[in-house]
C-alpha cells in the first residue's frame, strides 16, 4: 500500500473504516479506509481517542464516513470525518461483529490502493447491512462475499464447465488449488470438494452477476454448506494465509463450513 503524497491538496472521499488501531500512549487513531475512488488509504486521526474529538465516532472500525484528508509524508491526515452509517446493529451481537471484522480483514488483504474500488466498497456495505438486519443467512452471506471479493481481486474460479470434457450440467468436484471443476467421469483427484449442481450454479451466479442482484438467491442447507466450504477452502488455497478474525468467528460458533 503506498503512502500519501505530501504537498498535494486535500481530498474529500467517502469510505469504510476496515482497520483501526489506537496509538499506545497517545490520543491518535490510525485507520485504513476502503474508499470508492482511491481504494485503500491509510490515515492518522489526531486526537480521535479523546472523548470530545470531532473525528472519534467517524474513524471507528466498521464506520462508513465522509472524509476530508490532507496528504502527509506517509499517511493521510484526517482533517474532518463525518459518519454516514455506523452499523449499530452489528455492535450488539458478537458473532455479527466477528463476521463483519472478517469482511474488513478480507478487504485489507484483497483490495488495492490508489485505484477505484467502488464495487468492493458497495459489496461490503451491502453485506454489512444484510448482516446487521438479519435479512440473509450468515453462511450464504459469508461465502458470497468470499467468492465475489476473490473474483474482483483477480482470483475468479473457472466454473463454466468441466476442465477436461466441457460438461456443464450436474454436480462437480471443485479444486481449491486451481479453481476448476471436474465432472464425475473426469475427476481423478480425491481431494476435490463436492459441489452439487445447485452449488455450481450459485458459484457461477455470484462471481459474475450484477451487484444489485448478488444476494437475491437461496439454497437448501446441504447445498449451501457445500457452497460455503468451497468458498473458504478456495480463499485459503489462493491466498496461502490464515485470518485471525475468521478463526475467532469460528471459535464463537459462527457458521463453519
Amino acid at each position: 500500500m503506498t503512502g500519501a503524497k505530501r504537498g498535494q491538496p486535500p481530498i474529500t472521499t467517502d469510505g469504510l473504516v476496515v482497520r483501526a488501531f489506537n496509538g499506545i500512549g497517545e490520543a491518535d487513531r490510525f485507520v485504513t479506509v476502503l474508499t470508492r475512488d482511491r481504494g485503500l488509504l491509510r490515515a492518522a486521526a489526531r486526537g480521535a481517542q479523546r472523548i470530545k474529538s470531532k473525528n472519534g465516532a467517524a474513524t471507528q472500525l466498521l464506520c462508513y464516513s465522509r472524509f476530508r484528508l490532507i496528504p502527509g509524508r506517509e499517511l493521510y491526515i484526517v482533517e474532518d470525518a463525518r459518519p454516514v452509517e455506523v452499523f449499530f446493529e452489528l455492535r450488539s451481537d458478537i458473532e455479527k461483529t466477528a463476521l463483519a471484522q472478517y469482511f474488513c480483514e478480507l478487504a485489507t488483504a484483497l483490495c488495492a490502493a490508489d485505484e477505484p474500488q467502488e464495487e468492493a466498497l458497495r459489496l461490503l456495505l451491502n453485506a454489512l447491512h444484510l448482516l446487521g438486519t438479519g435479512a440473509r443467512d450468515p453462511l450464504l452471506l459469508k461465502a458470497t462475499v468470499e467468492w465475489r471479493l476473490l473474483s474482483l481481486a483477480g482470483y475468479m474460479p473457472d466454473v463454466a464447465a468441466c476442465a477436461v470434457c466441457g460438461k456443464t450440467d450436474g454436480g462437480m468436484g471443485f479444486s481449491a488449488v486451481d479453481g476448476r471443476i471436474f465432472c464425475a467421469d473426469c475427476r481423478r483427484d480425491g481431494a476435490l470438494l463436492p459441489l452439487p449442481a445447485g452449488a455450481v450454479a450459485a458459484v457461477r451466479y455470484v462471481v459474475s452477476c450484477d451487484l444489485a442482484r448478488l444476494f437475491s438467491f437461496a439454497l437448501p442447507p446441504e447445498t449451501a454448506a457445500a457452497f460455503a466450504v468451497a468458498a473458504e477452502q478456495f480463499l485459503k488455497a489462493q491466498l496461502q494465509r490464515s485470518f485471525k478474525t475468521l478463526d475467532f468467528y469460528h471459535e464463537l460458533g459462527g457458521t463453519a463450513p
